[in-house]
C-alpha cells in the first residue's frame, strides 16, 4: 500500500543576490508548472486563476486551492539569452500588482536549478498514490522537462 499525497510542501528558500526572498514551507505541485515554464518563456501571475490555468499560479502557493493563502508571485522576463528578470509583485484582485523587488539573474543557473526542483519532485512523487490539487501536476512537470532538455541541452 502507497500512502496519498494531496500535497507537497517542501521548505522553500530562495535566495537571490545574497538576499534572502522566500525562506518558509511553501506547497510546490500547484506551482511548480509555472515555474518551469518560467525558465522557458515570460510569465506573469495570476493568483485568483484556478488551478487549471497553471500557467498563471503564482510559483510559491498555498496548495490549498484558496487564494487568499500565502503565495508569493512574480513576473518573469528574459531579457536576453543571458539574462532573466524575476519581479515579485503583491497582486491585488481587480487592480495592477504592487512592485515588491527586481531581481536581474544568470539564465543558464536559474534553468540549472529549475530543473533540480523539477527532478527532485518527480523523483519524490513517483512511489506515491499523488493526487494533487492541479490532477496533471505530473505529466505537466514531465513534459516541461522535456521542453527545457530540448532546449538547453546539457
Amino acid at each position: 500500500m502507497t500512502p496519498a499525497c494531496r500535497s507537497f510542501t517542501a521548505d522553500v528558500r530562495l535566495d537571490i543576490d545574497g538576499e534572502t526572498v522566500i525562506d518558509e514551507p511553501l506547497c510546490l505541485d500547484v506551482g511548480l508548472p509555472a515555474l518551469l515554464l518560467s525558465a522557458l518563456e515570460n510569465v506573469e501571475p495570476d493568483r485568483w486563476a484556478g488551478v487549471d490555468a497553471w500557467t498563471k499560479v503564482p510559483f510559491f502557493i498555498c496548495g490549498c486551492g484558496d487564494p487568499e493563502c500565502r503565495a508569493f508571485s512574480f513576473v518573469v522576463i528574459h531579457r536576453s539569452e543571458r539574462e532573466l528578470e524575476l519581479t515579485e509583485v503583491e497582486e491585488r484582485q481587480g487592480g495592477a500588482p504592487r512592485r515588491v523587488a527586481s531581481y536581474t539573474v544568470d539564465k543558464a543557473e536559474y534553468v540549472r536549478q529549475v530543473r533540480d526542483i523539477a527532478e527532485t519532485f518527480l523523483s519524490f512523487v513517483e512511489p506515491l498514490d499523488y493526487r494533487p490539487l492541479y490532477k496533471d501536476t505530473v505529466p505537466t512537470v514531465r513534459r516541461l522537462l522535456d521542453e527545457l532538455s530540448l532546449k538547453y541541452s546539457t
